[in-house]
């Protein structure tokens, strides 16, 4: 093993308190921390999760410490040389110990043998002992060579109790441990906070990989698909310059025999065949043959025949892009505080259905009192999110997203400056959106079994889907949101 400091260091070093690992354990995701940097950790946390990379655990851990890792460590403590320098007794005579502790008040070094006074003696029982450092010189106030006991936070800065009562008189001040507690326990979260920055930038970087690769093979079946249509068409010319040429040469040899009989002296023979040479040609009638692109997209019309690559890409497009909202997908629970009397919950939340009877139940300021709808559990106020929901059978339901200071109070009025971005079927057939409006959807007349919702919060778009084909049906764009947005369910 090597003994230099470097990336070994990093390799055995705690991302919390960012020194080499002391009792290292390790958590069921496989990250190592420092047995008491992870329980002080997850005290001060109100979910138990890994520090490193966010993963939550349903029960806190039982650390265990990782004997091999621990192995390591001491013996790459005991072969660093780059480590820390080490402190040595000031009152060893001939050769020097290790010192154990380090007095502020005497501002000397001692090793296990020469501290025993500092614990048995009265007087030096009260000396305050720290561990062994090398400048003693700097915990000690220069004004009145007294430990720096104190800190100032008025001043931002260490003092002894000398200065609380001169130049940081009446100021707030407070035990030094108190201090270094609480900073670390301030950059311990500011420290969580760059690490769920940095995962969110690497989902962004997984975001940008997902979409390109999604694209590039969308385009390489593209081509793919363009290269069976084009040796298609160049099969059908094939065979049409054949048949053509064939009929050129049938119709060459039909112009040299009336050219023959046109000069002819053998008037009997001429009159006997007459007939049958002015009968009209049988050839084939071919149309025009007209290659052209509109939209981009290559149409070929041979022999009657459309070959059409624009429907084929559309259902590509299609379901790509619904592939890759569903990649968003979240699980929705329905709120029973919002639900509305008439509607009954399944138990999981993940079911309703309308119920014969108005239910008793208690009033609750979240709760839908007029429109037969329920919301759901979970808010989003960040990324990108997709559910989908089954109205196979239905007549009549209202789905998609609504903010959460929506008033689901009395006469509700479902648009889009009242806080929801909905869709609808009515009476079987009709599909609006739920806008100023209400604006009719040109739907295919098949009816939709299952409608997927995909939102982008920061792009400030809603986007409807029918799951079967595919295709978007309606959308919202260039919305402004600032506050949380909740699932918005059809009544059954």
């Amino acid at each position: 093993m090597s003994s230099s400091s470097g990336p070994l260091t990093e390799e055995l070093q705690c991302s919390i308190c960012l020194d080499v690992f002391t009792d290292p354990v390790s958590t069921p995701c496989g990250h190592n921390f420092c047995k008491t940097c992870l329980n002080k950790y997850w005290d001060n946390s109100q979910t138990c999760n890994c520090p490193y990379c966010q993963e939550t655990f349903k029960q806190r851990p039982d650390l265990k410490i990782n004997t091999t890792l621990r192995e390591i460590v001491d013996h790459y403590k005991k072969t660093n040389p780059e480590g820390k320098p080490e402190v040595l007794c000031d009152f060893c005579e001939e050769t020097k110990l290790k010192a154990l502790k380090s007095c502020l008040v005497c501002q000397s070094s001692y090793c296990e043998t020469h501290l025993q006074p500092h614990l048995k003696v009265a007087g030096l029982k009260k000396h305050k002992l720290m561990d062994p450092v090398s400048n003693l010189e700097d915990y000690i106030c220069q004004k009145h060579e007294r430990p720096l006991e104190l800190f100032c936070r008025d001043d931002q800065t260490c003092v002894c109790l000398m200065c609380t009562v001169t130049d940081h008189k009446n100021h707030n001040t407070v035990p030094l441990e108190e201090e270094i507690e609480e900073k670390k326990t301030q950059l311990m979260k500011t420290q969580k906070d760059v690490q769920q920055l940095i995962l969110k930038k690497i989902k962004n970087i997984e975001d940008i990989k997902l979409s390109a690769d999604i694209r590039k093979r969308f385009f390489t079946e593209l081509l793919e698909m363009m290269e069976e249509q084009q040796k298609a068409a160049e099969k059908k010319q094939r065979e049409l310059t054949e048949e053509l040429e064939r009929e050129i040469t049938e119709l060459k040899m039909r112009n040299t025999e009336l050219e023959q009989f046109s000069h002819t002296e053998d008037h009997l023979h001429l009159l006997q065949i007459y007939s049958s040479l002015c009968s009209s040609t049988n050839t084939t009638n071919f149309p025009e043959t007209t290659v052209y692109v509109p939209e981009s997209l290559f149409l070929l019309y041979v022999k009657g025949d459309l070959f059409e690559l624009k429907e084929t890409l559309t259902e590509k497009i299609n379901h790509t892009e619904l592939k890759w909202m569903q990649h968003y997908a979240v699980d929705v629970t329905l709120d029973p505080d919002t639900a509305h009397a008439h509607l009954i919950l399944s138990d999981d939340g993940k079911q309703v259905r309308c119920g014969d009877n108005k239910q008793k139940l208690p009033n609750n300021k979240k709760k839908v009192d007029r429109c037969v709808n329920v919301l759901g559990k979970e808010g989003f106020s960040s990324g990108r999110f997709y559910f989908e929901v089954q109205v196979e059978g239905q007549t009549n339901w209202i789905l998609g997203v609504a903010k959460e200071s929506i008033d689901i109070k009395g006469e509700i009025k479902l648009c889009p400056k009242n806080g929801y971005w909905t869709v609808a079927l009515l009476n079987g057939s009709e599909y609006i959106a739920c806008n100023d409006l209400h604006l009719p959807l040109y739907m295919s007349t098949v009816k939709m079994k299952r409608v997927g919702v995909f939102v982008d919060y920061e792009e400030g778009l809603v986007s409807f889907y029918n799951v079967e084909s595919g295709s978007r049906f309606n959308f919202y764009a260039g919305l402004s949101f600032t506050e949380k947005v909740y699932a918005y369910m059809p009544m059954p």
